[in-house]
């Protein structure tokens, strides 16, 4: 074992630690890693600053802006509302009206807007009818996540290990290469949250907050405290949080519950929930704060006119349709040289938008995940530093070992599939997705070349496997919107997301071979 191996091992040891414990943001976690490495000669300056040029990482800034677009259209209120079974119903009758649709609608646009959205109008909707929202909020996120799986677009994620295989010099995925093995574990999936999740969900715990109206000329926002949130360890008697952000605290909930008697006394604490009274001027200063995540808050920005609104709608099919057919053999051939693909339509996409008013260019840097961004680049970076190295090479030896005492002949393909799903399951649930995919993807490339054999059913399983996090709120991102929203506990995602995790492991490493043959 050389040196090099060694310093990759405790820098990528180092960068989980850091982003379990949530020392820095993700981005800068990641960024420290690549200096590492740059400082031990594994990476060149050029390795290093390559992910920032990278055609995946731009067509995610992009996608940002559209998603905007559509978000700002009302188009998925307008939606959603007429989902929304009106009278009495069951929660099974309504996620199979609900959750499926949410679904195509994440395939092609970001999770996030989709849940910060539909969430308080779906909590609003159960109560309404006497529903629990807690039936709800997690199958919401789960059905994102697993529309995502489907397309190219349908999460970052996707675009990332699009991205690494590309600057391998083969062939990327397709817009609907995923959907070969994401649309049987989106059914099975939607059947299972349909059909059994309302048995494993809580009933709504007492919240305080679900009946509080909205003061004159204020916004109801709430917030999920970080581990860098000044004020932790202390009450709000002793941090005073309006001289700080210029808003007041309603209520905290903890671990699904809200606290009673003399909470403002009571010490801060690591994901608490806050309630705040604020002005209009909140969201847009701290939407990128590094203390606490806003989880859920009214938009009182403009609605587009009906003009702009069909058009956004129509940019959005312009943009897939294109992208679709522009990887078409016929189309290839037509014009060689030049890729219609998905980066090309959604820059077209993205202008327009623009400068017809859909969103505000003005502020379009506001739209984007600055911190998502910087993470997808240098996940680019420790992806090459673990090739470079050596270390992919001989964690794939050891992968390889494993599926050889299984039986290389007939187990082996599934084997070795099932380990590299593992893997990069592991790492989704404890770290983000997005540095999930580059760390396994140089293990599915390193393991592929050892064997001669094709790696793109090794590809098609990082993708899976590191969308796929339903056991943990801090997985993804949606899961830990809908936590605050919901009230949940860290128990009632290990209730509902494992069994799913299981669903999607079978379906990916039976499926994935027959489709891609590992040959």
């Amino acid at each position: 074992m050389t040196f090099n191996i060694v310093f990759v091992a405790f820098c990528l040891v180092f960068m989980m630690w850091a982003l379990v414990a949530d020392k820095l943001k993700p981005g800068f976690i990641l960024f420290t890693c690549v200096v590492m490495m740059l400082c031990a000669g594994i990476l060149s300056p050029k390795e290093c600053l390559e992910g920032f040029a990278n055609k995946g990482m731009i067509t995610v800034a992009l996608l940002f802006q559209v998603s905007e677009g559509v978000r700002r259209s009302g188009i998925l209120e307008r939606i959603i509302l007429g989902m929304l079974p009106k009278g009495k119903t069951t929660a099974t009758d309504a996620n199979a009206r609900l959750l499926p649709t949410i679904a195509v609608l994440s395939a092609f646009l970001n999770n996030t807007p989709v849940v910060v959205i539909f969430a308080p109008i779906i909590k609003n909707w159960a109560r309404r009818v006497g529903l629990p929202h807690t039936k709800f909020l997690i199958p919401l996120s789960y059905a994102t996540i697993l529309g995502g799986i489907c397309t190219l677009i349908g999460t970052s994620t996707n675009l990332v290990v699009d991205g690494l295989i590309q600057e391998t010099g083969r062939e990327g995925i397709s817009m609907f290469e995923l959907g070969k093995v994401g649309i049987f574990i989106c059914l099975a999936g939607l059947a299972y949250l349909i059909f059994y999740s309302h048995y494993l969900l809580p009933d709504n715990r007492e919240s305080k907050t679900d009946f509080m109206e909205k003061p004159d000329g204020m916004q109801l926002v709430e917030i999920a405290l970080r581990s860098r949130f000044p004020g932790l360890g202390k009450s709000l008697n002793q941090f005073d949080f309006y001289r700080h952000y210029g808003a007041h605290v309603h209520s905290i909930r903890r671990n699904g519950e809200m606290l009673s008697g003399d909470w403002m006394n009571m010490p801060l604490m690591h994901h608490d929930t806050l309630l705040l009274d604020t002005d209009d001027k909140f969201v847009q200063t701290y939407r990128e704060s590094s203390v606490f995540l806003i989880s859920s808050y009214d938009d009182d920005s403009q609605p587009l006119c009906h003009r702009k609104r069909y058009l956004a709608l129509v940019l959005l099919v312009f943009m897939i349709a294109g992208a679709t057919i522009g990887e078409l053999p016929i189309v290839r051939e037509l014009v060689p040289g030049f890729r219609f693909d998905m980066f090309f339509f959604a820059c077209i996409t993205t202008v327009i938008m623009a400068w017809t008013g859909i969103f505000n260019a003005r502020k379009y840097s506001k739209y984007m995940s600055w911190d998502v961004l910087v993470t997808i680049a240098c996940a680019f970076a420790i992806s090459k530093g673990m090739l470079n190295s050596g270390f992919a090479d001989f964690i794939a030896d050891g992968i390889i070992v494993c599926a050889d005492a299984i039986g290389q002949t007939e187990h082996g393909p599934y084997a070795m599939l099932a380990i590299l799903f593992l893997i990069t399951n592991i790492f989704t649930e404890l770290i983000t997705n997005n540095a999930a995919a580059a760390l396994s993807f140089p293990l599915a490339l390193a393991t592929s070349e050892k064997l001669g054999v094709d790696p793109m059913p090794f590809f098609i399983c990082i993708c899976i496997a590191a969308s796929a996090a339903f056991s943990t709120p801090i997985g993804y991102q949606t899961n830990l919107l809908v936590q605050n929203i919901g009230g949940y506990r860290f128990t009632d995602y290990v209730k509902v997301g494992l069994p799913l995790n299981i669903i999607v492991f079978i379906i990916s490493v039976f499926v994935i071979p027959i489709i891609w043959p590992i040959r």
